[in-house]
């Protein structure tokens, strides 16, 4: 049976009072370094695209701006009745990864960018295991062309050596940075009708951005992961 995924208004009701709730932790936890932080725009939606290496990214991301900033994610975290009331009311727009519902995720991403929000988004689609960047998924050519929103790229760096994929906690005192690049410009495909070719063409130029951000060797082959499914 297909996940039943939270409401547009649910996602995010409660984002400002986990941030507040969480600010002290996440100050005392870890070295945050952000860098170039004013390549975000003050208003309206705007997209970010980062790489994916640790659990705390999204998390990392979501907090990095005085915005409020939803976030794609796994439905996986759903799986207990705790997450599953708790992450959508923090800002998560889940994605069911098997293609069941995505049409709904990326319909409640665009709800949140035609209100002026942030949404953020991994497109390599999971967490990289080998420390590459590898090739992005096109969801975020599908926002970008849909809502005209600007796309953000932002390269993250310590995440995998603070938090790496299989531990439970962050290393307290772990130095992380997040690197904001100028928003990437869609230039003559700009309005133009979201083909497959276009998407990837777009996918593509975001994902060097990312690369040149994140200092991280990029293959053009997706993260291995069976689950994933290409929105095309």
């Amino acid at each position: 049976m297909p996940l039943e995924l939270p409401s547009t208004p649910d996602v995010g009701r409660h984002y400002w009072l986990t941030r507040r709730a969480s600010a002290p932790l996440r100050r005392l936890w870890l070295d945050t370094t952000l860098e170039n932080v004013e390549n975000v725009p003050t208003t309206g939606g705007v997209i970010f695209a980062a790489n994916h290496l640790s659990f705390i990214d999204s998390m990392l991301l979501m907090y990095s701006v005085p915005r409020k900033v939803s976030f794609l994610g796994k439905s996986e975290y759903l799986d207990s009745a705790a997450t599953r009331k708790l992450f959508p009311a923090a800002g998560m727009i889940a994605v069911d990864r098997t293609g069941r519902g995505i049409a709904k995720s990326l319909g409640q991403a665009l709800e949140k960018l035609d209100a002026g929000e942030i949404v953020g988004i991994f497109p390599e689609g999971t967490r990289s295991r080998d420390g590459l960047l590898h090739k992005g998924h096109p969801g975020v050519a599908h926002l970008a062309l849909r809502s005209g929103a600007p796309i953000v790229p932002i390269g993250i760096i310590g995440t995998d050596e603070a938090q790496p994929p299989d531990a439970r906690i962050p290393q307290r005192g772990a130095a992380v940075k997040l690197r904001f690049g100028s928003p990437v410009d869609l230039g003559s495909w700009a309005g133009a009708r979201p083909t497959g070719t276009v998407k990837r063409e777009i996918t593509d130029r975001v994902m060097r951005a990312i690369a040149d951000l994140s200092e991280q060797t990029y293959v053009d082959e997706f993260a291995p992961n069976p689950s994933l499914v290409p929105t095309s």
